[in-house]
């Protein structure tokens, strides 16, 4: 059994265990694999060349430090309760201390798996708000952008201290999403299902209604800075890592 970097050969290995785990098809992959793959930034344990676990990260920042946001860890169905989770995420851990991060953070999808994360050291370091918005019955100003401006305007609205994510996480949002702003608000979004889905909205909660009836839809999810869910959670590489105050772009 071997950790490393995945070579090229172990791409499609990848991929079969990313569609076990997630249910993802190869649009979705293919799109992951052209904005924001990159083999250095990917840990995978393989047997005689088959891929039997993996996870990847994104690097981020926050207040000048650097962290990395794993994304996507998963294990072979056949191969969970063996310590191959444990094994690789020790070897991240090393590897990402080695390169100088100064934390990892990651979204868990469900309390059953934060309470795991938990028990290898990382804790809830953030929290959001999510609400929901019936269409208003007047429409607002909306500008579509994109992920440079957005990435810009993003800076200024943050909370303090919260987490800077552009490159490759802006350029793979926006294989799926649009990207939006008006007078004192900035979202990023689609539409599914009919319904208006915004992993992050930022600023004027008030204008979330008026930005449904723009978009023609009866409603729509948003989430943003504030309330008391759980969300993001930190594992520090180093002393003096900072404690960020908001994470908003899991791309879940």
């Amino acid at each position: 059994m071997t950790i490393d970097y995945p070579s090229a050969g172990q791409i499609p290995g990848l991929r079969s265990l990313w569609k076990e785990a997630f249910g993802d098809g190869d649009a979705f992959l293919d799109a992951f694999c052209d904005t924001a793959f990159s083999p250095r930034r990917c840990r995978c344990i393989t047997e005689d060349e088959a891929v039997l676990a993996a996870l990847y990260w994104f690097e981020v920042t926050c207040g000048g430090q650097r962290f990395a946001y794993l994304y996507a860890v998963a294990t072979r169905a056949s191969r969970r309760g063996q310590g191959l989770f444990s094994a690789l995420f020790a070897d991240t851990k090393r590897v990402l201390t080695h390169a100088g991060f100064d934390g990892m953070l990651l979204v868990p999808e469900s309390e059953a798996l934060g309470r795991m994360y938990e028990k290898f050291g990382f804790t809830a370091c953030t929290s959001v708000r999510e609400y929901a918005a019936d269409a208003a019955q007047q429409t607002i100003p909306v500008r579509e952008i994109g992920t440079a401006e957005f990435a810009r305007l993003r800076r200024a609205a943050l909370p303090q201290l919260g987490v800077l994510q552009e490159g490759e996480t802006l350029a793979f949002l926006a294989t799926q999403c649009h990207f939006w702003t008006g007078e004192g608000w900035l979202a990023v979004g689609q539409v599914v299902d009919g319904k208006l889905v915004c992993p992050e909205f930022l600023g004027d909660e008030s204008a979330a209604r008026g930005l449904v009836r723009v978009l023609n839809v009866p409603c729509g999810t948003f989430r943003g800075p504030g309330g008391e869910k759980p969300f993001a959670f930190l594992l520090p590489l180093r002393e003096g890592c900072l404690h960020p105050t908001y994470f908003g772009l899991a791309l879940d």
